[in-house]
């Protein structure tokens, strides 16, 4: 039995998650048009933190939603990519190519490290290993006393990758809008090709994938350490947005909001992060308000409202709000 017997060889999308996706990236490429027409360019950084969310939930999904791998600890490689600037930039080093370089390498390293201890188990001791690493890297960042420590450390100046100069609002927005699309068309070909296939084979039964004569452990090992890289990369354009590194990216909080993010939107589909990224932080910023409208006591009755929402689409949309959205394709397989 080969592995396109456990999955279809091909992802449709049916219309109306095409539509959606579609009409949500047209939205997102005139935010800043629609933002200076009305004189705020609040939403434009508002908009980047969204998409940079977007681009850690896409990173975590690759191994969650296609590889089953349930990870509490990826927030430390965005926080490792968030001191790859903050530190250098300390430094007088502002080349943002180097900040990416030095991220990537970092992580690479750390991921495989730490991926070759946890994917030697699974289930809850997976989950608990790697929160454990992520506390071991989040003391760490805080006995980084020449660099904040505890409280955190400014970029001293933003990352200059040739033309783009990401101390422009704008110019930020479009490169981690740029790089979502590329993150989610890369995923979108991974999960395509006999390496995604092998991996959702992994997620549907390890055991059979490897009675087939798979290297479970390669492919789960080589996804894991690019899902880290790409929430690193998601760190470094946190840095620039923030200008600010501190050791709470990497909480264990943050982790714990990303896999939410995944599940909103659509676990397993390949453009649910970006939906999920913008409900969550949406609601975040709206409900503090509508709260505030009917009761002083609104720190804490927005967080309410928020769990009662999340509460309300797992148990009645399983699959996330993208997720659940009708797939003409789903007779093939289909996967948006």
């Amino acid at each position: 039995m080969s592995s396109n017997a456990l999955f279809p060889a091909t992802i449709r999308w049916g219309a109306p998650r095409t539509v959606a996706a579609i009409v949500v990236l047209v939205l997102l490429a005139l935010l800043p048009f629609i933002a200076g027409s009305i004189g705020s360019d609040y939403y434009v950084g508002f908009g980047t933190r969204v998409l940079i969310y977007a681009l850690a939930a896409i990173g975590l999904n690759f191994i969650l939603g296609f590889g089953g791998m349930v990870s509490l600890g990826h927030a430390m490689y965005v926080m490792l990519g968030a001191y790859a600037v903050a530190i250098p930039s300390t430094h007088g080093i502002v080349s943002g190519w180097l900040h990416l370089a030095v991220a990537v390498a970092a992580t690479a390293v750390l991921a495989a490290g730490v991926g070759a201890v946890a994917l030697r188990t699974s289930g809850i001791a997976f989950i608990m290993i790697t929160l454990a690493f992520a506390q071991m890297l989040y003391f760490g960042a805080v006995g980084l006393k020449d660099y904040g420590g505890d409280d955190g450390l400014t970029v001293a100046e933003r990352s200059i990758a040739g033309l783009y100069d990401l101390s422009n609002p704008t110019t930020l927005y479009y490169v981690a809008l740029v790089t979502v699309l590329l993150a989610l068309y890369l995923s979108w070909r991974a999960v395509l090709s006999p390496f995604g296939l092998v991996l959702r084979a992994t997620k549907a039964n390890a055991r059979r994938a490897t009675a087939l004569g798979h290297p479970v452990f390669r492919y789960q090992l080589t996804a894991y350490v690019v899902s880290a890289v790409v929430c690193a990369v998601a760190g470094v354009l946190l840095a620039n947005l923030t200008k600010f590194a501190s050791p709470s990216y990497g909480a264990w909080t943050l982790s714990g909001e990303l896999i939410v993010i995944v599940i909103l939107g659509g676990i397993g589909t390949v453009f649910g992060p970006v939906v999920g990224a913008i409900i969550l932080l949406v609601l975040e910023e709206l409900l503090p308000s509508l709260v505030e409208m009917v009761t002083p006591d609104y720190k804490a009755n927005w967080m309410l409202l928020l769990g009662l929402f999340i509460f309300v689409v797992a148990l009645v949309l399983k699959r996330g709000v993208f997720g659940s959205l009708p797939d003409v394709g789903k007779h093939r397989g289909g996967q948006g």
